[in-house]
């Protein structure tokens, strides 16, 4: 498998299950409704366990382009490969969306509010406040890129037999910083999904509150440089 379509398909692992794990709990009737935060954080604990499990030795599984904008920044990883991994990123991710919409169509029409509808697909703050909204993203992505770099060390990407340590961070993350934001953390989860809540044709849909888009991408991208500077040059 080549390195760039394991990127999408890993990607599209992580939110197929994850956004599955979001549907299951908040759209109407379906058989996981009411399972509340500790159910969400564990789903997406899992999805990226196994979406990580399942590619990292095609492509370092990195499946997040503030993984491959840190990697890069440390010089473990190649600028020119960038690009393709960040729009395989994106792909996976839009794919996993359309996949979650197919198997809950019918829970999407039997959920009046559109609030809950996009919160499927990508995060919505808790109280909105641009500032403190970047702020944590900022620190979720950069605690988050710094466990990472103390688990796989010098490589270029994640092992499989990281992808366990991997997934606790995120279960941490989420049960302790995610309650703000819901804890992108990754620019291709939020984006991704967000594009296909444009895209596809959703009853009762809302705008896909693109004022607020900018903030799951600026600020897991700027955590990742922060925590790349410190690990680089702070932590070696």
């Amino acid at each position: 498998m080549s390195p760039y379509l394991a990127e999408v398909l890993g990607t599209a692992f992580i939110i197929v299950l994850g956004d599955g794990v979001v549907a299951s709990v908040i759209l109407n009737k379906s058989k996981g409704n009411q399972g509340g935060w500790m159910v969400i954080t564990m789903g997406w604990a899992m999805a990226v366990f196994i979406g990580v499990y399942a590619t990292a030795k095609y492509s370092g599984a990195h499946l997040n382009p503030a993984v491959t904008f840190s990697a890069a920044l440390q010089g473990k990883f190649p600028w020119e490969k960038v690009p393709g991994y960040v729009a395989a990123q994106l792909a996976g991710a839009m794919l996993g969306a359309l996949l979650v919409w197919l198997c809950y169509k019918k829970h999407f029409d039997e959920t009046p509010d559109a609030n809950t509808k996009l919160g499927v697909f990508c995060t919505i703050p808790a109280i909105r406040n641009p500032k403190y909204n970047f702020l944590t993203e900022f620190l979720a992505t950069m605690v988050f890129i710094l466990a990472i770099c103390f688990i796989t060390g010098p490589t270029v990407g994640i092992g499989s037999l990281d992808a366990l340590p991997v997934a606790f961070v995120v279960l941490s993350i989420g049960l302790s910083l995610g309650g703000p934001t819901g804890y992108a953390i990754n620019p291709a989860r939020d984006l991704g999904p967000r594009i296909m809540h444009y895209l596809l044709p959703i009853s009762g849909k809302r705008d896909s509150d693109w004022g607020y888009a900018w903030i799951p991408i600026l600020g897991p991208l700027a955590g990742a440089a922060a925590a790349a500077f410190i690990y680089k040059y702070c932590l070696q």
